[in-house]
């Protein structure tokens, strides 16, 4: 297959990666890039003592998997081999690292521009809704960004799951 779409990610460096609001050097290794998809695949690795605070992307839906290490994802302890995924505008997180890992992470988005699309949520925030505070757009200023959803509606990972429920059709 001359013509095949499928191409293997090479081995890329880890490289330092800002996160907005983090405590740690957070490092990123990008495996495949597809800007006529809008898809990222890349492996984030979190040092140990890692926090990155609760948050959501206003431009699509992102997933993670556990490769190595511990990882918890809002109070919850996640070992390797644990997939999770974050509907878009859905707040998520804080995710931390007691001893550091690595997660597998497929974005349904492209940045631009240095715009990780990370939308911090409000300070204090427990019902996992964006609340509508400005986030910042990756380059420390504010977005404006209301945190609403397109395509589904969910605001909270319970929506979500709820969404992603049999509806009974037949």
């Amino acid at each position: 297959m001359a013509d095949s779409s499928l191409r293997m990610a090479q081995a890329g460096e880890a490289v330092p990666f800002e996160i907005p609001g983090a405590t740690g050097e957070f490092r990123i290794q990008i495996l495949n890039e597809d800007g006529g998809k809008g898809v990222v695949t890349s492996i984030v690795h979190l040092p140990p003592g890692g926090v990155i605070p609760a948050h959501y992307h206003d431009a699509g839906a992102e997933m993670h998997y556990v490769l190595e290490g511990d990882l918890t994802d809002a109070g919850e302890t996640l070992t390797v081999g644990a997939f999770l995924t974050h509907a878009q505008g859905v707040v998520h997180g804080p995710h931390e690292s007691r001893g550091g890992a690595k997660v597998l992470t497929v974005q349904s988005w492209q940045s631009k521009d240095g715009d990780f699309n990370f939308r911090p949520a409000e300070q204090g925030a427990t019902s996992g809704s964006p609340g509508g505070g400005s986030g910042t757009d990756g380059s420390g200023s504010s977005s404006g960004t209301s945190g609403a959803t397109s395509g589904g509606g969910a605001t909270t990972q319970e929506d979500a799951a709820k969404e992603r429920e049999p509806k009974g059709y037949t």
